[in-house]
């Protein structure tokens, strides 16, 4: 019978580890997604197998992305301990990871196995320690056997497959106590040996890139400024990078994690045992309404205007002490990287390879230059904030290499001058792709002072008719002025302003962004304005009367008190007045101002038959009063006075009829004014 002694079993993990050595690290990519492309290689003996270890945050990624690349052999596949290693090793086992903690606890833990101790065999019933050695009882055939272990004896399972399982346990408890990470193994079939390759793309810190520009002075005639790019790079795979090629990519590729290292089970319907189903009353709401149904399916720019004069004040910039200025003028000139860069760009993926090997060891942090380059560069004043008293310094860069440039921080230094060395502020830069360019704000100039102002004129452009309503179209210029003082500095100007929605930009506009749009101009050392004028289309439609009063010609006069509502009829006061204003605002040479003079003329006649109108109506109310006094004068008089009542009674309603027949004639003459005048429009 096969029997395995216990101190072998427990060393067994511990004697297969060491048989193979961890493939080495030679390149590493890092990209600004997250991601790390690793790649593995060395010289495999035959019949060899590749090992190395990684964290197990990086199992998953590894398992989908693993590429093996062994130009004599075959792969045979991956193995690694399972995520939990405790809870499968234990699995089935009478045996907790608690019982490793002496090898008496061990042993009771494996009471009723059979084993052989000291030449005895039987069923292990009790251990302990003792001064002496440890005292294992067996139980066999004939009773009790005590048998006392002294140094270097051994207990030995009969069971060979618990043994094993045991012995597995052991290996999976000492794993465990190191469970941030995994042994990998690859399994590979060969006859000779040769160089195998493993390439695997892993989650990652992200390469953070951060920059130092040297600008030329304010007003200098250089036009180029120095970028130095530097990356922060931190090695977090678990393994030492000695000598790597290491590379860094910024770029936007998609990426993905999947749990296939987590054990998952798919969950199944559970069909439940049939009973008879509950009765179930749906209590009574009431009625509901309906649902409701589903719903139906420029001209000439002109350039911004700069005034001011041309007299040239040169900025006072102070003293510096003497040999200063040639200092810092060393210092302005940083030493290139110790490191060739190669820089290599696909679409939208720029890769920076550091030309000589690195050196990062496990858990490290290092920052090493990736970029050195000079750039197309001048100083300019930005306006962002229109509300602010001062514009901010800025350099404006424009990407002339082959490749986009990532995001990352700024540190701006100056280049030459007073300026030499020294730190001038700080400035986002936000990715620039080939040919772009990018203002960077470092500062704020507190030497050159800014205010603005806003306002807003009316031009008529167009005037235009339809029925019972004159068409103005107005060309409205809302226009902000920047009156700036730059005390004697010279250069361009750049403003930022906020697009107006249903307006046009009556300037020129060099770009346009989420920053809205944006000018330019120059400044010549003195006291200037700029304009920046925006035009917007406007329409208003005046009424030549209330269209509420309906049909004017189902009106009747005698119904209709004429006094009370005259300012709702053509011709009423405020239309004509209104019209008149128009006009007066009017150029010459508007389209329509010819109609709309005539409509004002034609108005004004209707307003001289509304007041005809109007007297003719008070004179018949004037006859029919005296009409009614007439007839009363009749019902109260007798004899001789009643005859002549009724004289009078006549001739009072003489004068009504022929007063309201004169205002009839005025009504008809109004009537027809009006639809001469309704009739212009269409």
């Amino acid at each position: 019978m096969r029997q395995i002694g216990l101190a072998t079993m427990l060393l067994a993990g511990t004697a297969l580890s060491a048989l193979a050595e961890d493939l080495p690290v030679r390149s590493v990519t890092l990209s600004s997604g997250g991601l790390a492309q690793i790649e593995r290689s060395g010289e495999v003996a035959a019949g060899g197998s590749v090992t190395f270890r990684a964290p197990t945050t990086d199992i998953d990624d590894l398992l989908r992305s693993l590429v093996v690349a062994d130009p004599a052999g075959t792969v045979e596949g991956v193995r690694l301990p399972a995520r939990d290693l405790a809870e499968e090793a234990f699995r089935g086992l009478p045996l907790r990871p608690a019982d490793f903690e002496s090898r008496a606890a061990l042993l009771n833990a494996l009471r009723g196995q059979e084993a052989t101790a000291t030449g005895a065999t039987g069923r292990i019933a009790d251990a302990q320690e003792t001064q002496q050695g440890l005292r294992v009882t067996l139980i066999t055939p004939r009773g009790l056997v005590t048998a006392l272990l002294r140094e270097g004896e051994e207990v030995q399972l009969t069971d060979a497959g618990l043994a094993a399982r045991v012995a597995r346990a052991a290996e999976a408890l000492a794993a465990a106590r190191t469970a941030d990470e995994r042994r990998v193994e690859i399994g590979l079939r060969a006859d000779r040996a040769r160089n195998v390759a493993v390439l695997y793309v892993t989650g990652a810190p992200l390469w953070k890139p951060s920059w130092r520009l040297l600008v030329p002075a304010p007003g200098s005639t250089q036009t180029q400024a120095r970028l130095q790019g530097w990356a922060v790079v931190e090695n977090a795979s678990g393994s030492d990078w000695e000598r790597i090629r290491l590379a860094l990519v910024s770029g936007e590729a998609a990426a993905f994690h999947q749990p296939l290292y987590e054990p998952i089970r798919v969950p199944r319907i559970e069909m439940p045992v049939r009973v008879p189903d509950a009765v179930r009353v749906q209590a009574d709401t009431g009625t509901r309404p309906p649902p409701p149904p589903p719903p139906p399916a420029p001209a000439p720019m002109a350039a911004p205007t700069v005034q001011g004069g041309v007299a040239e004040r040169q900025r006072a910039l102070g003293g510096a002490p003497p040999g200063f200025a040639a200092a810092q003028q060393d210092r302005a000139d940083p030493s290139a990287p110790a490191l060739p860069i190669q820089a290599a760009a696909t679409a939208g993926r720029v890769a920076f390879a550091l030309g000589e090997p690195v050196t990062i060891r496990a858990g490290e942090t290092a920052n090493v230059p990736f970029l050195d380059a000079r750039l197309p560069a001048d100083r300019v004043w930005w306006i962002q904030d229109l509300s602010a008293r001062n514009p901010l310094s800025a350099i404006r860069i424009r990407n002339s290499l082959p490749t986009a440039l990532p995001d990352g921080l700024v540190t701006v230094f100056g280049a030459e001058g007073n300026e030499a060395g020294a730190f001038l502020g700080d400035a986002e830069i936000r990715t620039v792709a080939q040919g772009d360019t990018r203002i960077l704000a470092f500062a704020r100039d507190r030497d050159v002072q800014f205010t603005t102002a806003s306002s807003s004129t009316d031009r008529i452009a167009r005037i235009g008719a339809r029925r019972g309503f004159v068409i103005v179209d107005i060309a409205r210029t809302e226009e902000v002025a920047i009156a700036i003082d730059p005390r004697g500095g010279r250069g361009p100007i750049i403003v930022d302003v906020p697009r107006r929605q249903g307006a046009t930009p009556r300037f020129p506009v060099v770009a346009e962004g989420d920053f809205g749009l944006r000018a330019e101009a120059t400044l010549a050392a003195e006291p200037a304005t700029m304009r920046l004028p925006f035009e917007r289309a406007v329409r208003q439609e005046v009424p030549l009367w209330d269209a509420g009063l309906g049909d004017l010609v189902l009106l009747r006069w005698r119904e209709f008190d004429i006094e009370q509502n005259q300012r709702r009829l053509p011709g009423g006061p405020g239309t004509l007045e209104r019209l008149q204003e128009i006009l007066g605002r009017t150029a010459q040479d508007v389209p329509g101002r010819a109609d709309l003079a005539a409509t004002v003329e034609a108005l004004e006649g209707v307003r001289r038959l509304l007041d005809e109108l109007r007297t003719r109506i008070r004179v018949w109310r004037v006859t029919e009063a005296a009409l009614g006094r007439a007839r009363q004068a009749v019902e109260d008089r007798t004899g001789q006075e009643l005859a002549e009542a009724r004289r009078r009674l006549n001739a009072a309603s003489r004068e009504s009829e022929q007063a309201a027949a004169v205002a009839d004639q005025a009504w008809e003459n109004w009537l027809r004014a009006v639809q001469a005048l309704l009739t212009r429009g269409g």
